[in-house]
């Protein structure tokens, strides 16, 4: 992690059960996951409070489990972070001497919640993660970062578990990286760790979604961990055994997140891609030029903006020269419609004067 966090390696890894459903089952699978892990593991987890979608559900054992994960991270020597979701969960965790703290995707979708719990930890030097919101929204996530901030707290991280999406993935929730790099763009001295876990859904993606994370340079992982997972009371599915962790954690490949040397290859590269996207904007704003200019036509003989078949012409035409090197259909959609919008802007800017 930063420089607030006494990481011994690069990732810094969080691991332990999704809920802690007994002082044995969480000492077990503590002393399991040490012991598998060889050293890789810096911090321990375990959900007490379990904010389900639906009642009578398995909604944790509650406040009588923080002494379970705080002697049971004790007993192999390292810190133990648990999620809280209002400011009693708070008061509670404190007094039970929890060294980290971590808010949940569904306490972050509200920004009074996030407040409460920052102005509850006013004055308190503790870490705090914060969990991506539920739906795909920088901005609010940004926002529970910035109120933290606003209340004193200096040491924050961010957990990136993916974001809900409609469309059907093998994802329980797609990463959609692009949101934690643009985070990481606008707040680079913020830690973001990657929760595998919750992102895949299902253990069998862990492994390639813990080394994508790394692949791009992330500073950890929040990996769920259960002594027996298909038993575990609450996401069996997505929970691995503590011997699978340390497999997973031994194969991954570790590249350095940053250029620490003299290497002329990669500058010369870089240099070429600045002058291919500085060639790319000059082209982007001569487009939006003739756009504006096409704006003019249709205001004075009372055409519509949006031409459906033109723009039908434009997507076909790109997708044959795009697939012709190597870009994706997907890709080729995603960026000439953000085009046609802006473009659409600019037309629409025209007509209006």
């Amino acid at each position: 992690m930063k420089d607030w966090a006494k990481a011994t390696a690069h990732p810094f890894v969080i691991a332990g059960p999704c809920s802690a459903e007994g002082e044995e089952q969480v000492m077990n699978t503590v002393k399991e996951i040490v012991h598998h892990a060889n050293g890789k593991v810096q911090m321990i987890r375990a959900g007490i409070w379990k904010p389900r979608t639906r009642p009578n559900s398995f909604e944790g054992v509650g406040e009588i489990g923080l002494p379970w994960v705080k002697n049971a991270a004790r007993a192999v020597g390292l810190p133990v972070s648990v999620e809280v979701a209002n400011p009693e969960h708070v008061e509670a965790a404190l007094k039970n001497e929890i060294d980290v703290l971590w808010i949940g995707a569904r306490t972050t979708v509200s920004p009074f919640a996030i407040q409460e719990i920052a102005d509850s930890l006013k004055g308190v030097d503790i870490p705090v993660l914060i969990k991506n919101p539920i739906n795909p929204d920088l901005e609010l996530w940004i926002g529970a970062v910035e109120r933290f901030y606003q209340s004193g707290l200096k040491k924050l991280g961010v957990i990136h578990r993916g974001f809900s999406s409609y469309e059907k993935t093998i994802y329980r929730n797609p990463p959609m990286w692009e949101i934690p790099i643009e985070l990481r763009r606008r707040y680079p001295e913020i830690p973001i760790i990657v929760d595998p876990s919750h992102m895949g859904g299902t253990r069998d993606l862990i492994y390639m979604l813990s080394q994508q994370a790394m692949d791009m340079g992330f500073d950890g992982l929040m990996i769920e961990s259960h002594q027996n997972p298909d038993k575990a009371w609450s996401d069996a599915k997505q929970q691995i055994t503590p011997e699978r962790l340390g497999e997973i954690l031994n194969t991954l490949i570790i590249r350095e997140p940053k250029v620490s040397f003299d290497n002329h290859s990669l500058q010369d590269l870089r240099s070429r891609i600045d002058r291919i996207d500085d060639y790319i904007i000059e082209l982007l704003c001569e487009r939006m030029g003739i756009s504006e200019n096409i704006g003019e036509l249709k205001k004075k003989n009372q055409l519509a903006i949006h031409q459906s078949e033109r723009w039908a012409q434009i997507v076909k035409r790109a997708l044959e020269k795009g697939k012709t090197g190597g870009l994706t259909e997907e890709f080729i959609l995603k960026l000439f419609q953000q085009v046609h919008n802006e473009s659409i802007k600019h037309q629409t800017s025209v007509m209006e004067k």
